[in-house]
């Protein structure tokens, strides 16, 4: 699963500030957070759900635009 889809681990146990997945769970459910459990029963959150966007693309660089006849 990509890192920029789903938030990591550590991001949702700083989140729920319990490293706990029970609490993790029930701060989840608490708030509203929509998730899903895995098949190890961690708690896995994508990041449009709480509105973090991963960092935004870089824009390219466009020369200033300058008149010939300057």
């Amino acid at each position: 699963m990509s890192d920029k889809l789903c938030l990591t681990r550590d991001e949702i146990k700083a989140m729920a500030r319990s490293p706990l997945k029970e609490r993790q769970l029930r701060f989840l459910r608490q708030n509203g957070i929509r998730h899903y459990i895995d098949g190890k029963g961690w708690p896995v959150v994508l990041r449009a759900a709480v509105g973090a966007d991963p960092e935004p693309p870089p824009q390219p660089k466009v020369p200033k635009w300058q008149p010939n006849k300057a």
